[in-house]
């Protein structure tokens, strides 16, 4: 029943319309006209006063049997950069971009699924469960509107998010907990030339502790990165500042503050070795989810998989997703792959056939 002809047109005609993170305004605006032409209940939340976005999230409520358990649909509308005046074109199975701009399918893909989905059960009057919709702002910047959000308003006790790149079936039940660590090392500056020995060299201290350290893939659960290093200065002193950003994800809560624990010894043990002296602060971005694959609500998806004819493959994320915050706000939430390829990058895809089956999963799971 669903409209692949319909489908196709309305992505091209989302990822049109810029979004990039803390500018959602115009994508709202036009979701909010759609949600309201199929007849939602539509709330928007205040939640840009805390975002720093142009507008707010989007909450969407859907009539239907009331016997049945309500459902929550959430995808994101802002887009990573860059991600302004995407032209979308169709090269057989697959919808691109121009050379310059991402597509865009992360995460438009998760949102035209899920408003086909209702305006096919509205045409065909089809029994529908009770539906919640969420669309959210800045996630692509730290999960922002998710996480000021106000889950009161929540009714269902499961969640599906849609936004994972692969193929149709991919069912997320772990994602890892992010922390970020920030850096400052502090020397003593002096002259280079008439009296280097004298200073301590914050460069040198953070080269000796970086090169120390077990850094990018810890193990199969566990990462590690960083991000940025800053010192800039003459050459004719010696850098006595330095400070750098560090990132650790882990669907471990132990071996991430084990790896916290080990950067941390590494930076110390040089430090004292050159007389520098280290500040540091570290904080949560996410914590992780790690839902059982027995559980009854990932049987649920396994089984509207099968009625499809779609093989479901049940795995874990080392990203972080939305899903992330609602699973600690007691929302029992999977993650769907939603068909796309190489996201985050100037070469990403969306495969049509997957978007098409990741369609008619959302509408088996709201109709029943």
């Amino acid at each position: 029943m669903i409209n692949k002809e319909r489908l196709i047109t309305r992505f091209m005609e989302y990822v049109q319309i810029d979004s990039e993170s803390k500018n959602e305004k115009a994508i709202a605006e036009k979701l909010i006209n759609d949600l309201g032409d199929m007849g939602l209940e539509i709330h928007t939340d205040d939640t840009r006063k805390m975002t720093g976005s142009s507008t707010n999230n989007i909450y969407a409520f859907l009539q239907g049997n009331e016997n049945e358990e309500p459902l929550l649909f959430t995808a994101h509308m802002d887009t990573v950069i860059p991600g302004n005046g995407i032209i979308p074109n169709i090269d057989g199975n697959y919808i691109k971009s121009g050379e310059n701009t991402i597509l865009g399918g992360d995460d438009k893909a998760g949102i035209t699924a899920i408003i086909e989905a209702i305006k096919t059960i509205k045409e065909n009057n089809l029994n529908n469960r009770p539906i919640e919709i969420l669309f959210t702002v800045c996630e692509e910047i730290g999960l922002l509107g998710a996480k000021n959000f106000d889950y009161n308003l929540i009714r269902s006790k499961n969640a599906v998010v849609l936004d994972s790149s692969g193929a149709a079936g991919k069912i997320i039940i772990q994602a890892p907990c992010i922390y970020k660590m920030d850096v400052k090392i502090t020397g003593k500056a002096s002259h280079a030339g008439t009296s280097p020995e004298e200073g301590i060299n914050a460069i040198i201290v953070a080269s000796e502790a970086i090169s120390s350290m077990k850094l990018l893939r810890i193990d199969k659960e566990t990462t590690a990165n960083i991000g940025s290093i800053s010192g800039e200065g003459p050459t004719n002193i010696i850098q006595d500042k330095v400070e750098m950003e560090f990132e650790i994800r882990s669907l471990s809560e132990d071996k991430a503050k084990f790896q916290i624990e080990h950067m941390l010894e590494c930076l110390n043990k040089s430090a004292d070795k050159h007389g520098a002296s280290i500040k540091y602060s570290i904080s949560c971005g996410n914590r992780l989810f790690s839902i059982d694959k027995d559980n009854e609500f990932v049987k649920f998806i396994e089984n509207k998989n099968e009625k499809i004819g779609v093989t479901s493959n049940i795995t874990f994320s080392t990203g972080g997703f939305d899903a992330n915050i609602l699973n600690n706000n007691g929302i029992n939430t999977v993650v769907l792959s939603v068909g796309t390829e190489n996201v985050h990058t100037t070469k990403e895809r969306l495969n049509i056939i997957e978007f098409e089956k990741l369609s008619k999963l959302v509408l088996e799971l709201m109709i029943v």
